[in-house]
């Protein structure tokens, strides 16, 4: 599963200046494309897109489990690795860091169910 890219900027724009006003940013030029939504706005309309697909795959286990792998996936991608990028280098950083976490509710982990314990609560009773 790939996200589309949310950065609008290409290696290959323009300079910020413009030799008619340098120092001074070019006006931007008439687009048909309308502005990136802000970034919190697109992260909902994927999640909204991935728990469409889930109800869509309701009656499918086999299927729904796939996807919750695949989600599982992607989370490991984006901690290992813009995520472990970004962590401040400092102590200091790190600190308040880890401190905002604690205070705002821990790291964002997917847990994963037990297989053992389903096993062991639809095992059938070795009473009956």
């Amino acid at each position: 599963m790939t996200l589309p890219s949310t950065d609008p900027i290409s290696p290959s724009a323009p300079s910020a200046e413009s030799s008619e006003n340098p120092g001074r940013p070019p006006s931007c030029p008439a687009s048909s494309r309308e502005p990136a939504p802000p970034l919190g706005e697109q992260i909902e309309t994927h999640l909204a897109a991935l728990l469409a697909i889930a109800e869509q795959l309701s009656a499918r286990p086999e299927e729904l489990l796939e996807l919750l792998r695949r989600i599982e996936k992607l989370h490991r991608a984006i901690q290992d690795g813009p995520f472990r990028s970004s962590l401040p280098s400092d102590r200091n950083g790190l600190f308040a860091l880890l401190s905002e976490m604690e205070a705002s509710g821990g790291w964002p982990y997917i847990p994963r169910l037990q297989l053992r314990t389903f096993i062991d609560l639809l095992a059938p009773d070795p009473e009956t």
